[in-house]
């Protein structure tokens, strides 16, 4: 395209025309023009450094977009250092070392013009410079887009960098220029990047998208203010902050982004109000060190594309998420460090693969008001230090509701736990925690279920509709016998008032009860370990404890089976020390059958029949379920399940429904992980534990089919089967003869004639629900001898008809 003329109108009232005409070249008639004059430039290619030092108007033809090039071959095409117009004109530079528009200390109207470079910028302002332009796109795939440094400003309103090689808009040095529906596209860099002390960009109705990096980069002490802006399809981070940064992001969408969707490093602070954080690879918010900040309001964080927690707070940063939703994710919350904390507010956590709150190495999380639904895990505070509080929270459709682990000491007030299929509230491994005005309803497991004689506090809880009991404590051992949870004013539908720990959940001819009854003698405890100070007991002689287990009620099959296994053990003992061969037996075993049916008991009546056999070393029972081997992430789960293997090294390994580790639906389940880990650990230390998985016979039956490689490392299936009328009623007489009560003849037929109408569905309780019928007995005969004025012996040990609840 050949160089076209000038046309220079003159528009003031000087006497001086001769700058009026048409002109060869720009520069000339740039130098005639004076202040207010009007340059219409012809199509054509000028190769021309143009330099606009007066207010004149610089415009193409009419209807020409493009026709006009501004193109030398090297240097700056255009420079503006006066509030002139230049409108409809492309403007390409070739100079890597300088831009292909400049403005400097001026305050220019640049509209329509369209930047095609490989310049070091395509639109570079500064040093003091505060430009409006409007209209203007940018192709610069060498540089930066548009470059606002030094102190400058201004007004960018509807333009697009349709290319960069570096960041498509940088602003440093303290600039602070002002963005309005601009969008930024197929950058090699940072879609958007502030950079330094005091340098600051305020965006309205922006577009950051297919960006090679992050899509808004705020570091170095700079500030950033984004409303109604959209970032996304980006390679890295969405929003990354670092050093101080502070930003402001409303009413705006961040989403598709394969890395964190927001990073916080360094001190930086982050506002997000009424913003989405959607289809994100990593973390929804991730931040990051002491200093660091997210308030989050009104904001949804949601459908996650990879493995990560939703929101990851770590290192001593912070969080506060007020009326927010999070949901579609692997994790919710995830709170790590010393010094880290999350304050969430009237919030939802809902559709949570694995855990929705999860607080780890000495972090604090304060929920308050907030409803958790649908995870495997509602809250979950791991370890020694961690802690916080929950307060008035609902959790709905988990698996466990709450669990406190290995030292963590939350305080858990006035929620709710609705339906969990495992347990509401799970406290093991040193876990402490204080629960205070808590309540469980439908569990289909324990409403409460505190083990290893973890020193929990409860107060005024309550249970209803448990299937496995309302609360279970599991018996202290070792270190630890002789401790328990603190249980004060807590009432369940199955018993009135729980005052005390359990110790046991399978009926003994001298059974363990809580409730009004107080603590009873426990069992014996495993031996401990070789070299620890103090005695060590013996092992009991197998004759002793097969004699245990048939004093038991019931279970006959169960008894011959034990027995036929237990010779089948001590002959080939007896013909390898004669010099035989013996017949390899397989000593792991499936207990099948429904809550309250002994397994647990024969579990570790067997680990001692075998210690006595000097099958085992110790014959110890370490009693798991899913929640104690199943972690939240790839890994994770095979070191829990080895952890649990070494504890029990030397006995029984029990996994209480253990088909929960192969749910039906498995999908994206680590429970896999586990089975696989321990069918190895079975198979490279097959002398060392014995395992017992346990759990409804029809969901068993499910998971040895569907699992082949565990089911050929059993020697055999024992089922459970529910105890008769007559055998519950046994367990009573057991009950009344410990407690030293008595039943008259008349309630001995009452309790035959209750057991024989009472439901027999998934919620029965089987010998659970012996004592529990044993214990409200009790509580009615209190009732009833406390309003007489004087008691016989008789008075205060005869249980009447009378004291036997009524169905409702």
């Amino acid at each position: 395209m050949a160089q076209g003329t000038v046309q220079v109108t003159h528009t003031g009232t000087s006497r001086w025309r001769r700058r009026t005409g048409e002109y060869a070249s720009l520069s000339a008639a740039l130098e005639a023009a004076a202040d207010g004059d009007v340059l219409t430039v012809a199509a054509g290619t000028y190769r021309e450094n143009l330099v606009v030092q007066r207010a004149v108007t610089l415009r193409g033809p009419e209807g020409g977009a493009g026709s006009v090039r501004i193109a030398p071959v090297e240097g700056v095409p255009l420079t503006v250092r006066a509030p002139a117009t230049v409108q409809g004109l492309q403007v390409e530079g070739q100079d890597a070392a300088a831009p292909a528009l400049l403005v400097e200390e001026s305050t220019p109207e640049i509209t329509d013009v369209r930047v095609v470079t490989r310049s070091a910028a395509g639109i570079e302002v500064r040093g003091g410079a505060r430009p409006t332009v409007r209209r203007c796109t940018v192709d610069n795939p060498a540089g930066v887009g548009i470059a606002v440094l030094d102190g400058a400003a201004g007004l960018f309103e509807e333009c697009e960098v349709v290319a960069a090689g570096q960041s498509g808009i940088a602003v440093r040095g303290g600039a602070r220029p002002r963005l309005e529906r601009c969008r930024v596209h197929h950058t090699a860099g940072a879609g958007l990047a502030v950079t330094g002390e005091q340098s600051g960009v305020e965006a309205v109705g922006c577009e950051i998208y297919e960006v090679r990096g992050s899509g808004v980069q705020v570091t170095q002490r700079a500030g950033a203010q984004l409303t109604d802006c959209d970032v996304h399809r980006t390679t890295a981070d969405g929003v990354t902050l670092d050093t101080d940064a502070v930003l402001t992001l409303a009413d705006s969408r961040i989403h598709d982004i394969p890395e964190n969707a927001v990073d916080l490093r360094s001190r930086s602070v982050l506002t997000l109000t009424r913003s989405t954080v959607s289809r994100f690879g990593r973390n929804g918010l991730s931040v990051w060190d002491p200093g660091t900040r997210v308030d989050a309001h009104e904001c949804e964080i949601h459908e996650s594309t990879g493995d990560y927690p939703a929101v990851w707070i770590s290192d001593g940063a912070a969080a506060v998420l007020d009326s927010c939703r999070v949901h579609d994710v692997p994790d919710a919350l995830f709170v790590l460090d010393r010094g880290s904390r999350a304050d969430v507010v009237d919030s939802d956590l809902a559709q949570v693969r694995n855990t929705a709150v999860s607080v780890s190495d000495g972090a604090t999380a304060q929920l308050d008001d907030c409803r958790i639904r649908d995870a495997a895990t509602g809250a979950w505070f791991r370890d020694h230090g961690s802690g916080g509080t929950l307060s008035g929270c609902t959790v709905d459709g988990t698996q466990t509701g709450v669990i406190v682990t290995k030292g963590a000491d939350p305080t858990v007030e006035r929620c709710t736990v609705s339906s969990p299929a495992e347990a509401g509230f799970y406290v093991s491994a040193d876990g402490r925690g204080t629960f205070r005005s808590c309540r469980v309803s439908g569990s289909a497991g324990y409403g409460f279920h505190v083990i290893d004689g973890c020193r929990a506090t409860l107060h005024k809880c309550r249970t209803e509709r448990c299937a496995r009991g309302g609360y279970e404590f599991a018996e202290a051992t070792g270190a630890t016998a002789g401790s328990g949870p603190l249980v004060t004013e807590c009432t369940s539908d199955e018993s009135a008032e729980i005052r005390t720990p359990a110790a046991d959940t399978a009926p003994l001819t001298a059974v363990q009860s809580p409730g009004l009854l107080g603590a009873l003698p426990a069992q014996a405890t495993a031996p401990a370990e070789p070299g620890q100070p103090g005695p060590e007991p013996e092992a009991r002689p197998a004759k002793d404890v097969l004699g245990e287990l048939d004093a038991l009620v019931g279970l006959e099959s169960v008894k011959r089976e034990v027995r036929a296994l237990t010779d089948m053990i001590e002959v080939g003992r007896r013909r390898k020390e004669a010099g035989l061969k013996a017949a390899s037996v397989r000593r792991h075993l499936v207990f099948t059958g429904s809550p309250g049916t002994g397994k647990t008991t024969v579990a570790r009546l067997y680990g001692e029949i075998l210690a006595s056999l000097g099958v085992l070393e110790k014959g110890h029972l370490v009693e798991v379920s899913r929640v104690d081997l199943v972690g939240e992430h790839i890994g994770s789960t095979a070191i829990r399940t080895q952890q649990a293997f070494e504890r029990a090294r030397g006995g029984v390994l029990f996994i209480d429904e253990a088909y929960a580790l192969s749910p039906e639906d498995s999908g994206r389940d680590f429970g896999r992980e586990a089975i696989d880990t321990l069918v190895k650990l079975m198979e490279d230390e097959r002398d060392a534990v014995v395992v017992i998985v346990a759990g409804y016979t029809t969901e068993m039956e499910r998971f040895l089919s569907v699992n082949p490689g565990v089911a050929s490392r059993f020697s055999r299936v024992i089922t459970f089967g529910d105890y008769s009328p007559e055998e519950l009623l046994s367990i009573v007489g057991q009950q009344a003869e410990e407690h030293e009560y008595r039943l008259t003849e008349g309630a001995t037929e009452s309790v035959l004639k209750y057991f024989a109408a009472i439901p027999k569905g998934p919620a029965f309780g089987n010998g659970r629900t012996a004592r529990q019928t044993f214990e409200a007995m009790v509580e009615r005969h209190a009732g009833r001898v406390a309003q007489l004025a004087e008691t016989s012996t008789d008075d205060l040990s005869l249980l009447y008809p009378e004291d036997v609840p009524v169905l409702v």
